[in-house]
Order: structure tokens, then C-alpha cells, then sequence
């Protein structure tokens, strides 16, 4: 076949796998409605990759391939919006709302409805699209000049580079981080020593001001879209058509929207979600109100800054008022050291609070937090509780400034900064603190998941020197285990067959339980399923590792500088004359795609007590099969299996109408599978 040929069927293979990705990424980044599992994506997703960089100039700016990142910029031009990008004013009381609905009532003779929509903490943005392609996104800036944040929010999943339709237009909304993502960017920041986010959307504008396209990327930043700026030929009349048609040509927006015929309704809603705000997977801090009817809003017009038809309410701040009774400081398994306020017990967005982050000593400092300080504390991304500020004038008069502590708590080593990190660091690698956390992390569930072996029975094996690394596990005895507290010849028989279980583990939880900087659970499986086994990892290079999607610079670096250590070699050694499995044992993504059985490609929900399988087990067994288990009931579960004393979840299925299978079911597929 001619090379022109092979070009042809590739140009074609080409165009239809981006359709299907398309179509896909919609499915599940804009509609959170997914109809295929992730490895499945992931294969098509690679073939695309392997073809156009087969035929680099068949790759186009619209390629969904092109979503990665990997441009460094040079800097942010300056975008001049050609319609700006006005505030909003503001209400914080319904007295507020009433006159605000008062006063558009004289502005305009029209029926007036009113569109609710959630205000999103985030970071505006605009996005320009001619022809149905993307070809420029920008921040608001001062509302009449932002910058150029083309690149970086290429990489955001649910902005399309290309419409459903070929329509030229300009929409505007919100980018944001989710929650979760927020709180794993700033465990992983405070991990590497690295300052944290003050808040979700100081993280997502920070990723979106990022130089290095890659690192925007990895953020998992999303958005919302909810205004129309410019459209030619627009159909829509009102705010619920325009939305209406942002869902048909393929925009994200937010549904949690209510078309509202008075301004009591509105109030309505705002109480609701008062409540109901920290139960949302993003935070807002408000709710928007708007004139839905566009005439109408012509009738009422602008203010130089804000539009008058529109007013967004603002929540009221949630913070509460504590004592700062000491600061304490702990030791985790990389030697940072990190303070926590210990204060009075205070109730505070839905729970008790009575600790709260300081993250670092120049977060203390800054603030100028001290022992004794009445302090203002809040739930940033609604969920980790953080000072906000000191009370000055309750300050004690004897009060005096916080000094920064120069030994670690746990080994009275040398404390330090390195390479300009905020954070305090333990420099000694024999410190007691960190091989503690060590061990735990080790024996932790998504490691190497050995059960009887807490915190405090191992703080006891390596206090009384029966263990000094994690290998040292696998050589215990039962004399040893009956010399622990509270440790009888049951409990040590038990600790003992779980220790012996963990051995044939398969290699990716032995390497994440290894606790290299930087290697996640999934980062763990990656590298584990591309080289198989423990001496391919430790044979490879940077390069070699930076080969697997989904790796980057940092984590092949820091792979490689782990098993350069002779003491690592000395570790695995140990390990493998323990018997513990050094290879790969799951199935390849290919051999995944290839799977049938009735759990391939359905979404599954484990509840209740189970009597055969751990739920650890049950949830391998069952992915290795194609399928993928989650933690909650939804109308994307497929398969509700139930174990003894299932409740709520049990519940939630029987009203979906969701296929609910007993133990006994999925035992009857699991064995008939593993015959094969």
C-alpha cells in the first residue's frame, strides 16, 4: 500500500475516533452522564495519539489530543473585550431583593420572570468561538482589557475546542476547581513543601495563569458558562432559551437553575441552598438574579459598572469565633513538618471544629497567629477548617509572637528548608516520626492493605525494635507479637495470616506502599503495568517512564532517584526473600478492552456486609472483569450487589429501579470467571 494510501485510511480513522472522543468527553465532563468505561476511552484516546504522531500534519488545533498541555508561554497578552465584562451589584438581605425588585418594576412595563442561577466561585473567563471552533479564551481582567489564557484553557475537559455546531459566538461564565481537587492539590503542595491555596478559586486562577500549559492540565479545573456576550443570529428571547441553546451546541451549564415568577420564589431558593450549598461538589458564595425576558432587560438597562436587571445575592460569610490554646506541629512520611491550631471547640458549617491547618510557619507568621489569639476560623472549599484571621483588639496584653520551632517534635533533629520551600523539613531519614507514617502508609488500605496493624501497634513493633522498615513486617513472629500491648495469641495469629495474605499483592500496591515522593495510587499502577515487574522499574529510566500517558517530569525523577538508593536495593532484597511478589499480576488495558463478562463496562455499587470477599477484594475481582465500583448509588449505577444488613443504598436502588444482585449472584460470576 502506497504511503499516500495509508494517509487516506489513517485522515479517515482519524476523523472518526475524534467524533467518538468528542462525544465521549461530552457524555462525561459536560453531561456527567458517561456511557463508557474509562479504559475504553483510554484505548480509542491512545489509538488517536498513535496515529497523528504516525501523521503530525493530520493533527489539527481542534484535536482533543491537543487538550494535554505541554506549551511553555512566554507571557499573557492583553485581550480587549469588544463587549466588557461588568460586575454585579450586590444584595445580603431579602429587604435587599424586595427593592431590587421594586426598582426594575419602574423601569419597565413587560411581565417580568426571573432566572436563579447559583453564583460560582471561580474566576470569569470568556470564551470566543467563530465557526464552531474555540479560538480565544480570556479573564475578565478590569471588565474592559484581560489576558490572553488561550492555551491553558484548552486543557480544561469540558470547554469543546470545536461546537456541535458551526456557530460564531462569545459566552462567558465561571471557571473553577472542584472541591476534592482543591483539597488533593493542596495535600500534594503541602507534601512538597510548597505554599497551599488560600481557596478553591485562588487555585483555579493560579492554574490558569500558569506559563506551563502542564501544569494547567493536571489542576482538574472545570466550568460553568451562563451568559451569551455576542451570538449572531441569536434565537433565544430570554435567559432560559440562551441556556437552553448553550446545552444543545455543546457548553457546559449549570442545571441547578429555577425560573421563578416573583421575588418571594426567588427568596425560596435562596434559603435552600443555604443549606444545601455544602452538599455541592464546587462552592458558590451567592445566588445571581436575573431578568430572564432580553427585552425587558434592554428596558432596564446599565450602570456604567453593572447591568441594572441583574443582582447577585451574597451568602453570608461562615466563620465562627475560637481560641488559639496551643500549636501544634506533626511529622509526615516525607519529614515535613506541619502546625495545627488546637483551639476551643466551636460549631461551624454542620459540625464541630476544634482543630484547624496553619499549613506552614509562614502562614503563622503572616497572620501573626499567637498563643491565646481569639481567632476567626472558616471551612475552606467547605471542608478543612483554617484560621482566617486574629482578633486584634481581644489580643492578650502579655502576648508575644509565635516563634518558628528549630528541632523536629519527633526526633529533635535538625529542622530546614530546602530548595526555597516554605515548608519545615525533618532532615534525618532515621527519624522516628516519619518511618512511623511509613509503615502506616505501607500497611494502609490502598497499599498493601494488611488489617490488625494500626497506628499504635506499630508505633509498638518499632518502639520495641521488632521492626525497622517495612520489610521487617514479613520476618515478625509470634513470640515477637505476644510481647506487644494488648496484642493476645489470637489477635497475633490474625495479624500474622494477614501479613501472609498481602504477600502475592500484586506489585502496584507494594509500590505504592513504598511511599516514593510524588507516586500516587494511580501513577503506582501506571508504571507498574508498563515495565511488570519490580527490576523493570528499578532498570528504567526517566525516559523510559515518561514514555506512559500520564506521567510526567517529577514523578519519573523522582522514581529513578528512589532506586538509585543502595538501601532501596537492600529493601527489595528483603522483600523478595520474604516472599513477597515483586510483578504485576492485573490485567493490561488491552486485556481489559477484550474482557467479557456481565460486569464489563457497568458501573457497580457494593453495600452491606459481605461474608466470602472483603469489599477490597470483591471491588478487585469485579474491575479486573471490565467493570468499575463506585461508592454511591446513582442513575449511572448498573448492578447494586447486597450483602447482609445493606441499607440506604439498598433503598436508593429499589426506588431507581437498578438491577440489585445478592452476594451469592456476584460469587456465582466471579467463580465461574476465574475458571477461565
Amino acid at each position: 500500500m502506497s504511503s499516500e494510501a495509508s494517509k487516506k485510511i489513517a485522515e479517515k480513522r482519524i476523523l472518526e475516533l475524534r467524533e467518538t472522543l468528542n462525544r465521549l468527553a461530552y457524555e462525561y465532563y459536560v453531561q456527567d452522564s458517561p456511557t463508557v468505561e474509562d479504559v475504553e476511552y483510554d484505548q480509542l484516546y491512545r489509538e488517536l495519539v498513535s496515529l497523528e504522531q504516525s501523521f503530525p500534519d493530520l493533527v489539527t488545533p481542534d484535536s482533543i489530543t491537543q487538550k494535554v498541555g505541554g506549551r511553555v508561554l512566554a507571557g499573557f497578552a492583553k485581550v480587549t473585550h469588544r463587549i466588557p465584562m461588568l460586575s454585579l451589584g450586590n444584595a445580603t438581605s431579602r429587604s435587599d431583593l424586595l427593592d431590587f425588585d421594586k426598582r426594575i418594576r419602574k423601569l419597565t412595563d413587560k411581565p417580568l420572570q426571573y432566572m436563579v442561577e447559583l453564583k460560582i466561585d471561580g474566576l470569569a473567563i470568556s470564551l470566543r468561538y467563530e465557526n464552531g471552533l474555540f479560538v480565544q479564551g480570556a479573564t475578565r481582567g478590569d471588565g474592559v482589557t484581560g489576558e490572553d489564557i488561550t492555551e491553558n484553557l484548552k486543557t480544561v475537559k469540558s470547554i469543546p475546542l470545536r461546537l456541535k455546531q458551526p456557530v460564531s459566538i462569545e459566552v462567558r461564565g465561571e471557571c473553577y476547581m472542584p472541591k476534592k481537587s482543591f483539597i488533593r492539590l493542596n495535600e500534594e503542595r503541602e507534601n512538597n513543601g510548597e505554599s497551599v491555596f488560600a481557596n478553591p478559586r485562588n487555585a483555579a486562577a493560579g492554574s490558569l495563569r500558569q506559563l506551563d500549559t502542564k501544569v494547567a492540565a493536571k489542576r482538574q479545573l472545570n466550568t460553568f458558562l451562563y451568559q451569551v456576550a455576542d451570538f449572531d443570529g441569536l434565537a433565544a428571547g430570554t435567559q432560559a432559551e440562551a441556556l437552553a441553546m448553550l446545552d444543545e451546541i455543546g457548553i457546559r451549564t449549570n442545571k441547578e437553575r429555577k425560573l421563578c415568577s416573583t421575588i418571594e420564589e426567588v427568596w425560596d431558593y435562596i434559603e435552600a441552598f443555604q443549606d444545601k450549598r455544602h452538599t455541592l461538589e464546587y462552592e458558590i458564595d451567592g445566588i445571581v438574579i436575573k431578568v430572564n425576558d432580553f427585552s425587558a432587560q434592554e428596558d432596564i438597562g446599565y450602570t456604567v459598572k453593572a447591568p441594572k436587571w441583574a443582582i447577585a445575592y451574597k451568602f453570608p460569610a461562615e466563620e465562627a469565633e475560637t481560641v488559639v490554646n496551643d500549636i501544634e506541629w506533626t511529622v509526615g512520611r516525607t519529614g515535613v513538618v506541619t502546625p495545627t491550631a488546637i483551639m476551643n471547640p466551636v460549631f461551624l458549617a454542620g459540625s464541630t471544629v476544634a482543630r484547624a491547618s496553619l499549613h506552614n510557619m509562614d502562614l503563622i507568621a503572616e497572620k501573626d497567629i499567637r498563643i491565646n489569639d481569639a481567632v476567626m476560623i472558616h471551612k475552606a472549599g467547605d471542608i478543612i477548617p483554617e484560621v482566617t484571621r486574629v482578633l486584634l483588639d481581644k489580643r492578650p496584653a502579655d502576648s508575644v509572637p509565635y516563634e518558628e520551632p528549630a528541632a523536629c517534635p519527633a526526633c529533635g533533629g535538625e529542622l530546614a528548608r530546602l530548595n526555597e520551600e516554605v515548608a519545615l523539613r525533618c532532615l534525618n531519614p532515621m527519624c522516628p516520626a516519619q518511618i512511623k507514617e511509613g509503615l502506616t502508609h505501607f500497611v494502609s488500605r490502598n497499599a498493601m492493605n494488611i488489617e490488625g496493624l494500626g497506628p499504635r501497634v506499630l508505633e509498638q513493633m518499632y518502639e520495641k525494635e521488632l521492626i525497622h522498615d517495612v520489610a521487617g513486617l514479613y520476618y515478625l513472629t509470634m513470640d515477637q507479637l505476644l510481647t506487644l500491648d494488648k496484642i493476645k495469641e489470637k489477635s497475633a495469629t490474625n495479624i500474622l495470616t494477614a501479613i501472609e495474605k498481602s504477600k502475592p499483592n500484586s506489585l502496584e500496591r507494594l509500590l505504592f506502599g513504598l511511599g516514593i515522593r510524588h507516586v500516587g495510587a494511580k501513577a503506582a499502577k501506571l508504571i507498574a503495568e508498563r515495565f511488570m515487574t519490580i527490576d523493570g522499574i528499578i532498570s528504567a529510566t526517566a525516559e523510559d517512564i515518561l514514555e506512559i500517558d500520564g506521567i510526567g517530569d517529577i514523578i519519573a525523577d523522582s522514581v529513578v532517584k528512589y532506586f538509585k538508593n543502595e538501601e532501596v536495593h537492600q529493601l527489595i532484597a528483603e522483600l523478595r526473600e520474604a516472599g513477597v511478589n515483586l510483578t504485576y499480576l492485573g490485567k493490561t488495558t488491552a486485556e481489559l478492552a477484550a474482557v467479557e463478562s456481565p460486569f464489563k463496562d457497568k458501573v457497580v455499587v457494593l453495600t452491606g456486609k459481605l461474608t466470602r470477599y472483603s469489599r477490597n477484594d470483591a471491588k478487585a475481582q469485579i474491575e479486573s472483569l471490565g467493570g468499575k465500583v463506585t461508592g454511591s448509588v446513582s442513575k449511572k449505577t448498573d448492578i447494586v450487589i447486597a450483602g447482609e444488613d445493606a441499607g440506604s443504598k439498598l433503598t436508593k436502588a429499589q426506588e431507581l429501579g437498578i438491577t440489585v444482585w445478592t452476594e451469592a449472584d456476584m460469587v456465582a460470576v466471579l467463580d465461574e470467571y476465574s475458571q477461565e
